[in-house]
């Protein structure tokens, strides 16, 4: 999943992308508010973690460009403003969470894992597909109980596949939600990780589980099944 951290203060900034990215995801940033405008109208963000206290553009102000775009981001408020009305004024604007400072790393990727199980509907944080199974909190992967071992650009790519499950997602798809802005669109990374994740279920299943789709993409078909 792809995030945009907003945060002027450099130290936090660098820290929380440090933090989000050794968790796995695709994590871009921005130091103010313009920068941040500018960067969610260029990329797709599934999630924005937004400060409020940022030099020019207020964070309130960056939240109401987000919230006016065609496919929005979720937005989690991380500021030190602490007070109630603070609270309130930022979840009727269009927030989706709020949490204030200091706050706990874990406390806050889970929330951040909480606003993407629903934005893909998905309430468990289990993703089972027959006898294949991920556990999008612990990032571990396993198939009929025995456990695969991906990295973690692997395991996003794996995980974005089974969220949208019975529909195709294209190789530019793939790039705008599972890396950052330093992805090279016209590189074939995308087909190079696909045979990788590819060799190592077929280390354990026969079944073709990603098939590809002339002019689409990558399709995993749905099936439920419980771990």
């Amino acid at each position: 999943m792809r995030l945009l951290i907003v945060e002027d203060e450099e130290d936090m900034r660098e820290a929380l992308c440090y933090g989000l990215r050794k968790r796995g995801y695709a994590v871009d940033a921005a130091g103010d508010g313009a920068d941040a405008v500018e960067q969610c109208g260029i990329n797709e963000y599934d999630l924005v973690v937004l400060d409020l206290n940022l030099p020019g553009l207020d964070g309130m102000e960056v939240l109401k460009h987000i919230r006016s775009m065609e496919k929005p981001a979720k937005v989690l408020i991380l500021s030190a403003r602490s007070e109630l009305t603070d609270k309130i004024r930022g979840l009727d604007s269009g927030a989706s969470d709020y949490l204030t400072k200091p706050f706990h790393f874990e406390e806050l990727e889970a929330r951040i894992r909480m606003l993407l199980r629903r934005s893909f509907i998905q309430t468990e944080a289990a993703l089972t597909r027959g006898g294949l199974c991920l556990d999008s909190n612990l990032k571990t992967a396993s198939f009929q109980g025995r456990p695969l071992e991906f990295s973690m650009r692997e395991f996003s790519i794996l995980e974005y596949l089974m969220i949208h499950m019975g529909r195709p997602v294209s190789a530019e798809e793939l790039l705008e939600h599972v890396w950052d802005s330093e992805a090279d669109p016209f590189s074939n990374q995308v087909k190079v990780y696909i045979s990788v994740i590819r060799r190592k279920l077929q280390a354990v299943t026969d079944e073709e589980i990603i098939r590809s789709i002339r002019g689409a993409g990558y399709l995993i078909d749905k099936e439920e099944e419980k771990c």
